[in-house]
C-alpha cells in the first residue's frame, strides 16, 4: 500500500474546499438514496466534517496501533446514526468516486490501495458495532438544570435515564430535538457520580445551530440524546503522579472532571489547574473554581487573561503563564482548548523538558471524528 500516494491523492480532493464533500454526498444520495435519512435536513454544517474525519484516518493509516482504537470508538458511536453494515460499501464506493474525480492522475494502483484501506476501516468499525449490539445506541437524558452564566455560555445539568458509564476527561456526543441529526461533542465537567448527573459547559458559537440552541432555547424538562463516550484524555489508573492541568476557554470542562476524579477517588496528589481566557468577562466559572480550591487543599487554581490588561487576573497567554510558575518536569500534564492554545502550550512544555509520554492534549475543533482525534467538543 503506497501511503504517500494515498495522502497526496487525498490532499488534492481536500484542496477543493466544499467541492469534494459536495460531490461525495451528491454521489452517495443519488446512488443510495436510503442513506439520506441518516443525515440532517440541512447539510451546511455537515459537508466539511466528512473530509476532516477522512483526513484523520489518512494521517494514521500507517499506524494501526493508534488507528484501530479510534475506529472501534467510531464504530460504536455511529450506531446512533442508524448506520448498518450494508451502508459501508455505499460510502466506500462514493469515496472512491470522489477521490478519482478530483485527481487527473488516478490509477488502478490507487484504486486498489484505497479499496484495501477502506475495507480495513469498515471491517474494524463493523466488528466494534457488532460487539456493542447489546448496549444502547444512545441514552435519553433529562435536562434538570440550565444556568446561563454569560450572554453566550450556559452550564447544563443532565441526568441520563439509564446507567451511563464514562471516564473523567472523556467526551460525549449529544442531540436535541431542536436540531435533529446534528450531533455535537461536549466533555462532562465532572467525574461519574452516584446520582448519574452530568455537568455540561456550552458556549454558543457564531453559526453553531446546536450550541446556540443549547444555550438559548433548551431548558429544564427538555430531553437530550447522548452517544457513547469517546476520547482519551483520562487519568492512568495506576499513576499517582502530581498533575498539571491547562485549559483554554471551554477546555475547562474536562479539566474540572479530572479534578473531580481526584477528589472523589484519589489517589492523593498535588494538582495545579491553569485556565486561560481572552478577557475577564469570559471567565464564567469563577464561583465554582473558588469552591473547589477551598474544599481541596491539594488544588491550586490560576486564571489568566491574554487581552485584558486592566484585569485583576494574571496577564498573558496561558502557556506563557504556566511556564512562569514552573518547573513542571515531574508532572503528568493534560492540556485542552482551542488548537492554537494547545499547540503553543504543548510546544512550550516539551521545550521545558516534560516528556512526551506524560503530555496529553485535546483540541476542541470541528471534526466528524470526535474528540479522540482532535475532534469537535464544542461547535
Amino acid at each position: 500500500m503506497d501511503i504517500s500516494a494515498m495522502r497526496a491523492n487525498f490532499a488534492k480532493a481536500a484542496a477543493t474546499g466544499d467541492e469534494a464533500p459536495l460531490y461525495f454526498y451528491s454521489h452517495l444520495f443519488l446512488s443510495h438514496p436510503e442513506t439520506r435519512q441518516m443525515f440532517p435536513v440541512s447539510m451546511a454544517h455537515q459537508r466539511d466534517r466528512l473530509f476532516a474525519a477522512l483526513g484523520d484516518v489518512v494521517a494514521r493509516v500507517d499506524d494501526l496501533d493508534a488507528l484501530v482504537p479510534i475506529l472501534q470508538q467510531l464504530g460504536r458511536d455511529h450506531r446512533k446514526f442508524g448506520t448498518l453494515a450494508a451502508h459501508y460499501p455505499a460510502v466506500g464506493s462514493s469515496l472512491l468516486a470522489t477521490l478519482e474525480h478530483f485527481d487527473d492522475q488516478w490509477s488502478p494502483e490507487l484504486a486498489k490501495d484505497w479499496t484495501e484501506a477502506y475495507t480495513l476501516v469498515s471491517q474494524v468499525m463493523i466488528a466494534a458495532a457488532d460487539e456493542a449490539a447489546e448496549e444502547p445506541a444512545w441514552w435519553d437524558a433529562d435536562v434538570v438544570g440550565h444556568d446561563r452564566r454569560t450572554i453566550d455560555v450556559a452550564v447544563l445539568q443532565v441526568r441520563p435515564r439509564a446507567r451511563y458509564d464514562y471516564r473523567a476527561g472523556q467526551s460525549l456526543s449529544l442531540e436535541t430535538d431542536l436540531r435533529p441529526r446534528l450531533w455535537r461533542y461536549y466533555s462532562p465537567a465532572n467525574a461519574p457520580r452516584p446520582d448519574g448527573l452530568l455537568e455540561l459547559h456550552v458556549k454558543a458559537r457564531d453559526g453553531g445551530p446546536v450550541s446556540s440552541a443549547l444555550v438559548r432555547r433548551v431548558g429544564a424538562g427538555d430531553v437530550l440524546r447522548l452517544g457513547p463516550p469517546m476520547g482519551h484524555l483520562a487519568l492512568e489508573a495506576d499513576s499517582d503522579r502530581d498533575l498539571l492541568l491547562v485549559a483554554g476557554g471551554m477546555g475547562l470542562a474536562p479539566m474540572k472532571a479530572l479534578v473531580d476524579q481526584v477528589a472523589r477517588h484519589g489517589p492523593a496528589r498535588r494538582v495545579d489547574l491553569y485556565v486561560g481566557f481572552r478577557t475577564e468577562d469570559q471567565f464564567y466559572d469563577a464561583t465554582d473554581l473558588r469552591r473547589l480550591e477551598q474544599e481541596n487543599p491539594w488544588l491550586t487554581v490560576t486564571v489568566a487573561v491574554s487581552d485584558d490588561k486592566i484585569s485583576s487576573l494574571e496577564h498573558g497567554d496561558i502557556g506563557d503563564v504556566v511556564l512562569r510558575h514552573g518547573p513542571w518536569l515531574s508532572r503528568e500534564v493534560c492540556v485542552a482548548g482551542p488548537a492554537p492554545m494547545v499547540d503553543d502550550t504543548v510546544s512550550r512544555l516539551l521545550q521545558h523538558g516534560v516528556p512526551q509520554r506524560r503530555l496529553h492534549s485535546e483540541v476542541f475543533a470541528p471534526s466528524r471524528m470526535g474528540p479522540s482525534v482532535d475532534g469537535e467538543v464544542t461547535e
